[in-house]
C-alpha cells in the first residue's frame, strides 16, 4: 500500500517502463495472438491498459488525458489502433498524464475514501489496484507472447532467454 504519493509515482514510472518493454516486444504480425476468439488478443489487452489508466483515476477525481476520451459510460468506445507502436504511444501519453495529475494530490488523499465499482476504496488502495491490474494483464500478455513464439523481455528477473545476458545457462525445467 502506498503511504506517500511520491512512492506511487516512483513505482508507476518503473512499472510503466516494464509495460512499454512488453509492448515493444510485440510485432504487429503477432498482435492478434489470443487464447481463442472469445478472449482479448495482445493488441486489445494492451489497449485495455490504456483504457484503465484513463478510467480508474477518473473515479479518484484525477482528470487523466490521452489520445482518446471516455464515453458517457466512463469507458473508451474507441477500438485499439492498428499498430502496437500507436498503442504504446497512447499508453505513454496516459501514463505521463497520470503522473502529472497525481502530483496534485497530497499524501492525505491516499487515506480518503472513494466509491469504485460498488465498493469503498481508499486512494492508496485504488492506486495499488491500478498497479496490480496492470501487472496481472502484463503477465497474461507474456504467456500469449510465448504461445506466439516471441521473445519475452526480462521484467522482474531474467527470462529463459535473459540468462544469456549474464553469461549463464537458463535453469533447467
Amino acid at each position: 500500500m502506498f503511504r506517500r504519493v511520491d512512492d506511487f509515482k516512483t513505482i508507476w514510472q518503473q512499472e510503466a517502463e516494464k509495460t512499454l518493454a512488453v509492448f515493444a516486444a510485440i510485432p504487429d504480425a503477432a498482435a492478434h495472438q489470443a487464447v481463442d476468439d472469445q478472449h482479448r488478443d495482445l493488441r486489445r489487452m494492451a489497449w485495455h491498459l490504456v483504457e484503465t489508466v484513463l478510467e480508474l483515476p477518473q473515479n479518484l477525481g484525477l482528470k487523466v488525458k490521452g489520445p482518446v476520451g471516455l464515453g458517457p459510460d466512463g469507458f473508451i468506445a474507441t477500438p485499439p489502433p492498428p499498430t502496437m507502436a500507436e498503442v504504446a504511444a497512447a499508453y505513454h501519453a496516459v501514463s505521463d498524464s497520470l503522473l502529472d495529475h497525481i502530483g496534485s494530490w497530497s499524501n492525505t488523499e491516499l487515506g480518503r475514501n472513494f466509491t469504485l465499482y460498488g465498493e469503498t476504496w481508499t486512494g492508496a488502495f485504488a492506486l495499488y489496484v491500478l498497479v496490480s491490474h496492470q501487472t496481472h494483464h502484463r503477465g497474461q500478455m507474456t504467456v500469449l507472447m510465448r504461445q506466439a513464439g516471441l521473445h519475452v523481455p526480462s521484467i522482474y528477473g531474467p527470462t529463459k532467454e535473459g540468462w544469456a545476458a549474464f553469461g549463464m545457462d537458463a535453469p533447467k525445467v
